[in-house]
């Protein structure tokens, strides 16, 4: 049996390393590094993919969320509410902009940000909300519009880790995730689920003006060369990442496919198994593109077995060990511990398998076989 990665870029590489090598090197000879032909026709190729009138290629997914931000004039004082139990980089960049986050608790079942804290958690100075499609699985995004709606509130989508997911609507229309709220946006980091060979990002909106403003705004405010119309940043997609993505986009499905069907083995491994909580899959699922595989132990010393499974040879990771709420960066009194039951109880339970494209079934066997063991013993 192979080594066990968490994430196996390399395999991943091999299947494809003639398509990539050959469009690196075509990229180099043409010296076309920023804002290339492989940057616009990734732009159009990826929203015509997503179903999206405007995709605005960036450096990376942090700036991403900032500059849709940015674009849509948030002033210094104004709340945004998100999620506790995800990455910084959505907190971060609200408080770069000198806006006040609002941090509030998780479904305790899908582990994305719960409708009833959102509603409990706004004030007169709430201006946006974003919804994190934490790990692979699109948030309940109806629910968001409609209080959105209700408040007068900017939907910003956090999509870093689930593009490829479909939202389906009540009426059974279906629509990508980041491509509901305002503005969308995602990242291109080596281990999503798209994900280029250094930095990368996306923003995503439907909205003809705003498109316009954040075109300008990733690249130093200009619309035309030394004419700077509005206070922008450098922030943009080299045309060698751009390539890569662009023969990455067409096995995005593929690649989306590989992972469920890693997770559908998963879950029938541990499905007799009491102390171990599992990830739902419904029935046809499109729903989740389990950019992580994370489960949650009962009963069960959860360090002891990330230990173990890592003097077994077997790679995982706990996302995340502290809410954000506790980051020394994020503490604010306003914060009480009550309002953050169900992300205190993650970050004690939760843990990350290995979960990537070229997973074997003979790989799963030994990872689930190892934790059931273990568990057991």
């Amino acid at each position: 049996m192979e080594k066990i990665q968490m994430v196996d870029l390399k395999g991943q590489y091999n299947k494809i390393q003639n398509q990539i090598d050959s469009k690196i090197l075509e990229v180099v000879k043409s010296t076309a590094y920023i804002n290339g032909p492989e940057v616009h026709n990734f732009q159009k190729e990826l929203e015509d993919y997503l179903g999206v009138k405007h995709v605005i290629p960036c450096a990376n997914g942090t700036d991403a969320l900032q500059v849709a931000m940015m674009g849509l004039g948030l002033q210094p004082g104004d709340e945004v509410i998100t999620a506790d139990f995800t990455f910084a980089a959505t907190v971060e960049v609200i408080a770069l902009l000198h806006l006040t986050p609002v941090l509030v608790d998780v479904d305790p079942i899908n582990f994305n940000i719960s409708i009833e804290a959102i509603k409990k958690a706004i004030t007169p100075k709430t201006k946006a909300i974003v919804p994190v499609h934490l790990f692979g699985k699109a948030v309940n995004m109806e629910a968001i519009l409609e209080i959105a709606k209700e408040h007068n509130l900017y939907v910003i989508e956090d999509t870093a880790q689930a593009i490829g997911a479909n939202y389906t609507y009540k009426d059974g229309s279906k629509q990508k995730v980041g491509t509901i709220g305002n503005v969308g946006t995602t990242s291109f980091f080596p281990s999503k689920n798209l994900g280029c060979y250094g930095d990368g990002g996306a923003i995503f909106t439907n909205d003809d003006e705003l498109a316009h403003t954040l075109r300008g705004m990733v690249n130093h405010g200009m619309y035309e060369r030394y004419y700077h119309d509005v206070v922008g940043v450098n922030s943009r997609l080299d045309s060698i990442q751009a390539a890569i993505l662009r023969i990455k986009l067409q096995h995005l499905d593929e690649y989306n496919a590989a992972r469920l069907n890693a997770a559908i083995k998963y879950n029938a491994a541990f499905s007799n198994e009491e102390n171990i909580i599992t990830p739902s899959i419904c029935e046809n699922c499109d729903c989740h593109v389990f950019h992580q595989y994370t489960l949650q132990v009962k009963n069960v010393d959860r360090n002891a077995l990330h230990k173990h499974l890592l003097e077994k040879g077997i790679p995982n990771a706990i996302y995340y060990p502290v809410p954000l709420h506790s980051q020394k960066a994020y503490t604010d009194k306003r914060y009480q511990e009550n309002d953050f039951k169900v992300t205190n109880q993650l970050v004690e339970t939760v843990l990350s398998l290995p979960m990537h494209t070229e997973l074997s079934n003979n790989q799963i066997e030994f990872i689930t076989q190892t934790i059931i063991n273990f568990i057991n013993k």
